[in-house]
């Protein structure tokens, strides 16, 4: 696998919406800085529900973008759907929460799913992209940065899975991590997801005092 195109963004507005939004994002030539919030430059307006240290970054595989071009009979370029890396080889399918992504001097691990929002759909101009996204069970992921470093076009990318237990990201697209059933919750728990999913989990003392031991 191999780093097929670096995305950044600047804020611009959605036609026919009042706020502005990072989700424009373009492929860049040449290096650019990865620290722990992300691509340097980056632009990361709703905080509320994007950025910070566990979705730092979000890529997505090649080959399921690919698979996109072949539902949707449209071209997809490189940022589209809000990405900051395309990764040549990579079908999203095959991620996990715990999963690594070393990349030179970097190195990822993938922390949640992208779950698709207004925003994401009025970028792909259909209004019931949303629930065509999340029905695929195809989501880009949501990575912390775990070393810092530069990146560029064509850098190699060796992938660790995660032992043990693998926590899908396909299975927790679609689903309402509020409703969860105890033992799922627990799954949950024990990998290392991303803060924004656990404060939606139904965390109770019981389920805590099990993970602690």
């Amino acid at each position: 696998m191999k780093i097929l195109a670096v995305c950044l963004g600047q804020p611009q507005t959605l036609p026919g919406k009042s706020y502005r939004t990072g989700i424009f994002k373009s492929a860049r030539t040449g290096p650019v800085m990865v620290d722990e919030h992300g691509l340097v430059g980056d632009a990361v307006l709703n905080r509320k529900h994007h950025g910070g240290p566990d979705q730092a970054i979000y890529l997505e595989g090649a080959l399921t973008l690919q698979w996109w071009e072949t539902q949707l009979n449209r071209q997809i370029t490189p940022g589209l759907f809000g990405e900051n890396l395309v990764i040549d080889g990579l079908d999203n399918r095959d991620l996990a929460v715990g999963d690594r992504l070393s990349i030179g001097d970097i190195l990822l691990e993938v922390t949640a799913p992208r779950i698709p929002c207004a925003t994401f759909s009025a970028r792909m101009e259909d209004s019931s992209f949303v629930k065509r996204y999340a029905k695929a069970a195809r989501p880009g992921a949501y990575c912390r940065v775990l070393q810092v470093g530069m990146i560029e076009t064509e850098l190699a990318v060796s992938y660790q899975a995660v032992k043990g237990d693998r926590l899908s990201l396909s299975e927790m697209i679609g689903v309402s991590w509020k409703n969860l059933p105890a033992d799922t919750v627990l799954r949950y728990l024990a990998a290392p997801i991303a803060k924004r999913v656990k404060e939606q989990l139904p965390i109770r003392q019981n389920h805590l005092k099990i993970v602690i031991n």
